[in-house]
């Protein structure tokens, strides 16, 4: 590993402090180098606030150092007034003399912009450095900008033989195939996107909150699917414990593909990714109309014998493990 691709690595190890908080915006990290050793470290605030190479100036007492240090960043520094001041301003305003970029910034707003910026005021500019990783690290980000729709995760818990629900149970709430571990880990991805989505059985058949009640973090944006409009407020979905967004027969035709009309509806609301939960009709729609990027598919070690069957999807494997006694598989579309 170069010594370029060890402070990237850094960069992209602080910036996953920022997940979850930080969206719509990317997750950044900024390190800033002085005789190869890093004298300030930052990663993007919560939205609305400093991005990381602001925080990473900031953590550094004696700013005099800057005009003989490199500054080391997962993303290119912004060229543009948002909710903040560009960062390729500040980074000249301090004179610092050198910046390594992991990616750029395919945001028509940067989109080279800021690396412009910065080569014309006489700061050399290295880019694409540990490329691939920070593209992958910014994959919420990059889908939101290119492919106009967010990031979509699909989860679901399916039995040993293949079932997402029972065929018959007494109460209006869920009937758990997984442990109290994994259940957990939903919740912690749950404060990690932006919105979650089901659809009306799974709001009639189990009441769901759809919040992060297991682990400390923001609730995602509630978005339920409701044909109809026959959902009442009652149901915990509509509580005011976070935001929902009700889709109906008012805002996307039902009798056509639905996955991309929600996904557009989600896009022109800036939501840059969403976990879809279900049920089986809602997550199989996306799988049929390739609306996916990632699917997390629990097995549990018990059986149903008849219910309602699994959704069927077919993806590359990129990780596999054990949570206790719960098998998740973790698959990308191909």
């Amino acid at each position: 590993m170069t010594t370029h691709e060890t402070y990237i690595k850094r960069c992209l190890q602080i910036a996953l402090n920022g997940l979850g908080s930080t969206r719509p915006n990317p997750m950044v990290g900024a390190v800033i180098v002085y005789k190869d050793q890093i004298i300030g470290e930052g990663f993007t605030s919560a939205y609305g606030g400093k991005h990381a190479e602001v925080n990473a100036i900031n953590a550094i007492v004696d700013k005099s150092l800057l005009a003989k240090s490199k500054l080391y960043v997962t993303l290119e520094p912004c060229s543009h007034f948002g909710k903040t001041p560009p960062c390729s301003d500040l980074i000249i305003k301090h004179n610092i003399p050198e910046v390594i970029i992991g990616c750029i910034d395919d945001n028509p707003e940067v989109a080279g912009k800021g690396i412009a910026k910065l080569k014309t005021s006489g700061c050399k500019v290295i880019f694409g450095v540990m490329e691939e990783e920070c593209k992958a690290h910014h994959k919420r980000f990059f889908t939101f900008h290119n492919k106009k729709r967010p990031y979509i995760i699909l989860k679901w818990a399916e039995t040993k033989d293949g079932f997402i629900a029972p065929k018959y149970k007494d109460e209006k709430q869920p009937v758990w195939i997984t442990n109290s571990y994994s259940r957990q880990l939903v919740h912690k991805w749950r404060a990690e996107e932006q919105a979650i989505l089901v659809g009306t059985n799974t709001v009639i058949e189990d009441n769901p909150s759809l919040t992060v009640r297991d682990w400390t973090g923001k609730n995602p944006l509630r978005v339920v699917l409701d044909k109809t409009s026959k959902l009442n407020p009652d149901f915990n979905g509509f509580n005011d414990e976070a935001e929902t967004l009700t889709i109906t027969d008012n805002d996307i035709d039902f009798n056509e593909p639905m996955a991309i009309q929600i996904s557009d509806i989600l896009f022109n609301q800036n939501i840059n990714s969403i976990i879809i939960e279900g049920g089986a009709q809602t997550l199989q729609t996306f799988i049929n109309e390739n609306l996916w990027d990632e699917a997390r598919i629990f097995t549990g070690d018990i059986e149903f014998k008849t219910g309602t069957k699994a959704p069927i999807l077919k993806g590359k494997l990129i990780e596999e493990s054990k949570i206790k006694n719960d098998l998740l598989r973790i698959y990308a579309k191909d």
